[in-house]
């Protein structure tokens, strides 16, 4: 969502509230599910499921030892209508995709404490504990943490700063970082030194290592070259070929949640990955990427104003 607050909170909406609705209540429920739409499109439709996806498709004899799958989203927890059916819609995707790792923005405390209930499978990182703030999901059973930290942007007026993991995946280093970049046009400025923030921390990252980002980076495209990314950084939208099912993250011609007076669409959500570039490490590569999120809940609203982004990667 695009926001000038810079506090917030959950309101009265509590985690009780959200548990009062049952996992498999009609109205927390999507309307039609990825995987099960009598109309289901291909792997490379706008929402195709992870059950249709190349790194799905494999057998498991063809399959690299070293692979990621990724979810980035930002969940608008700042938007308290329909919270709970849209909080209870958010983990029916992350069960449908059980991607590895999941990046998440705009989290307020009451979202952060339903999820660690219902995902006990993962691990929450919290990149803040007031407000609203990232966070990540860690798979238990397939990555490791080894050490989070929380690097903070000096000159932020929304509370925005970046949540750097170290974790160990199939024996292989990783570091993941996800944020939230200063909303609204008039605030490039801030959006720009953010983005060299994290440029640095792509810079700086052991050989051995890969680096992946994931958020709701609020960027334009004319903004990033002012910025510019280290050669051996990609853009993971471009490197899958620029699909335009894939484009635009915060779309108001389709996503009512917001109703917004007139159409906007913007690639605000984006994925960047740095490989590990020391000889003899497996060298990540993005396989697949879809938009998630893209059903209408039987709330009548969608589980965000963004959509999500899934991303499978695999080793060279």
């Amino acid at each position: 969502m695009e926001s000038d607050s810079e506090t917030h909170s959950g309101g009265d909406t509590t985690p009780d509230d959200w548990m009062d609705l049952a996992d498999d209540s009609p109205a927390a429920s999507p309307a039609v599910s990825p995987a099960n739409s009598p109309d289901a499109s291909p792997a490379n439709s706008p929402d195709a499921s992870p059950a249709h996806s190349p790194a799905a498709t494999q057998k498991p004899s063809e399959k690299e030892d070293f692979k990621l799958s990724l979810i980035t989203w930002n969940v608008d927890g700042l938007d308290l209508e329909k919270h709970p059916e849209r909080s209870i819609g958010l983990v029916k995707y992350l069960n449908l995709y059980n991607p590895d790792v999941v990046f998440l923005q705009e989290l307020v405390p009451p979202y952060v404490q339903f999820l660690k209930e219902q995902l006990v499978n993962y691990l929450m990182i919290e990149g803040g504990r007031k407000g609203y703030f990232t966070g990540m999901l860690l798979k238990k059973s397939q990555v490791k943490l080894v050490e989070s930290e929380i690097v903070a942007y000096p000159t932020t007026k929304m509370m925005r700063n970046l949540l750097v993991t170290q974790v160990i995946v199939n024996g292989q280093k990783l570091c993941l970082m996800t944020s939230h970049f200063e909303s609204c046009k008039e605030n490039t400025a801030e959006r720009l030194n953010q983005l060299h923030v994290v440029k640095r921390r792509f810079k700086c990252a052991p050989d051995d290592v890969t680096v992946v980002f994931g958020g709701d980076t609020n960027l334009r495209d004319a903004e990033v070259p002012k910025v510019g990314l280290p050669a051996t950084v990609c853009d993971v939208w471009e490197q899958l070929g620029k699909q335009e099912h894939c484009r635009y993250t915060w779309d108001t011609t389709i996503n009512t949640n917001k109703k917004a007076s007139f159409p906007v669409r913007f690639r605000f959500d984006r994925i960047y990955l740095r490989p590990a570039i020391k000889r003899g490490v497996p060298r990540l590569a993005p396989d697949h990427m879809a938009l998630v999120g893209l059903e209408k809940l039987d709330c009548g609203r969608y589980t965000s104003d963004h959509w999500g982004i899934y991303c499978t990667f695999s080793a060279e």
